[in-house]
């Protein structure tokens, strides 16, 4: 075991998970950014598989924080990916329902597909805020890198599990994935694809609204690699393969109604000029998050005008809201595009379990400034919504219990439900960061705390 790697470890048994960068910058409130690749908060606060760390990194010596208020390399945000939570639930899987591909065990190859009626109506985003109510994460499952779905210390996903998060009000779940690390040559590996497709299915057959996309997955989208002289940098091979993933997996999904939403990537778009953390470059991503939205347009069926989501600088709030950062020109027409920001502030309070240089573990919040923190970055994002006239999905957010730290129960129910409560009053979709600790892997159910939190966010 490296020395990252053993830094990864007991940042991971701590509750928090670690970065997929090994320095770090000074934090910033901008609002987004995440816990990294191995980082998102464990609701449990329990530590998972040793696997879950895998590939993902350290915090790093200086382990300052990210302008997201992850740790991150001299930059905004950080990677993706997340802890393992509590585990549960059968490997089984029931028949998928009408019209979301063949049945069989959960590990099998179903097609996807359209359950009919609203997946087919013409899409318009803004309309489509209202109806994906409060959504969650399938978190730690799909997207991990150490082996796929169960490396992370989850069990295999279940029909069951999203019929029982549908029964209970859950309207929209995120399924992150990654892609890369398990292609060859540049092929996505069929059965990765298939597998995605039935749960898909069984999301859209439960009449819910999925969202897919290339999650971390090594962080190769902006060359977030150890020793890589184009680190932090669009590089020419990135777009060839961007665009190629892009164009299999739009592709394969081309039958699937418009209650899917595609994203093009999660959180790496740390992009500075010439790899200069101080300098942004607004440029690359525009550039990348128009090659996504060209690229899906360009194939057959649905994928001409489903609903895309696309990437704010690092996920973070105040790095997006700004007039460097442009929507794509769609060729669907206006109406069809999402804007994704994460967020995890005060990542003192979300996320950190050790004192570091840049500081301390907060275990509560609700204090007039906390709450005036929350208002003002979440009025900042509905203005640059309504500015760059693009509604937005809260992609990401989360608080861990703490291990070292505890966090006061009291104080995380309270900062998840004014998320909820800003994201309601705003018009944004609020999807949970969940590795299932909050909702159960077995049925869906909910626990104490997220029953509270829903009940209590004007949902």
């Amino acid at each position: 075991m490296t020395k990252k790697s053993l830094l990864c470890l007991l940042i991971f048994a701590s509750g928090i998970g670690c970065s997929s960068q090994t320095n770090g910058s000074t934090p910033t409130t901008g609002g987004g950014g995440s816990l990294g690749a191995a980082g998102r908060p464990n609701a449990a606060g329990t530590a998972g598989a040793v696997g879950a760390i895998a590939g993902a990194g350290g915090l790093g010596s200086s382990g300052a924080l990210g302008t997201g208020g992850a740790p991150s390399n001299g930059g905004a945000g950080a990677g993706g990916g997340g802890m393992s939570g509590i585990a549960g639930g059968s490997s089984g899987g029931a028949a998928a329902g009408a019209g979301s591909g063949s049945a069989g065990a959960s590990t099998g190859g179903a097609t996807g597909g359209s359950a009919g009626g609203a997946s087919d109506a013409p899409v318009d985003t803004k309309k489509m805020v209202s109806a994906m109510g409060f959504g969650t994460n399938i978190g730690n499952t799909l997207e991990n890198t150490a082996a796929w779905e169960t490396g992370w210390g989850q069990p295999l996903i279940t029909q069951a599990y999203i019929n029982g998060m549908a029964s209970r009000g859950i309207k929209t779940v995120r399924v992150p994935v990654a892609w890369d690390t398990y292609a060859s040559n540049g092929v996505i590996d069929p059965t990765k694809m298939a597998r995605v497709k039935e749960v898909v299915g069984w999301i859209d057959a439960a009449g819910m609204y999925s969202l897919v996309n290339i999650h971390w997955d090594g962080g190769w989208i902006d060359n977030d690699t150890d020793n890589n002289p184009n680190r932090y940098q669009l590089s020419a091979d990135v777009k060839s393969k961007f665009a190629s993933y892009w164009t299999q997996i739009a592709t394969a999904f081309s039958t699937v109604g418009h209650r899917l939403i595609l994203e093009g990537l999660n959180e790496e778009s740390k992009f500075y000029l010439n790899g200069d953390t101080s300098k942004p470059d607004y440029a690359a991503l525009n550039t990348l998050n128009q090659l996504f939205v060209t690229t899906v347009r360009a194939q057959a069926g649905y994928s001409k005008t489903r609903a895309l989501l696309i990437a704010g600088f690092t996920t973070d709030i105040a790095l997006t809201c700004v007039s460097s950062f442009s929507i794509p020109n769609d060729p669907a027409g206006a109406g069809k595009l999402f804007l994704s920001l994460h967020y995890y502030t005060p990542y003192t309070f979300c996320g950190l379990d050790s004192v570091e240089s840049w500081g301390s573990p907060q275990t509560t919040w609700g204090t007039t400034a906390d709450k005036s923190e929350l208002d003002r970055l979440f009025t900042q994002l509905a203005t640059c919504s309504t500015d760059k006239n693009v509604p937005v999905i809260l992609g990401e957010f989360a608080v861990t219990p703490g291990d070292k730290y505890p966090r006061d129960p009291a104080s995380r129910t309270a900062w998840m439900t004014a998320v909820g409560k800003a994201c309601f009053a705003r018009k944004i979709v609020p999807l949970l960061w969940d590795t299932g600790s909050e909702i159960s892997r077995t049925d869906g159910s909910f626990a104490t705390t997220f029953k509270s939190v829903i009940k209590d966010s004007g949902y």
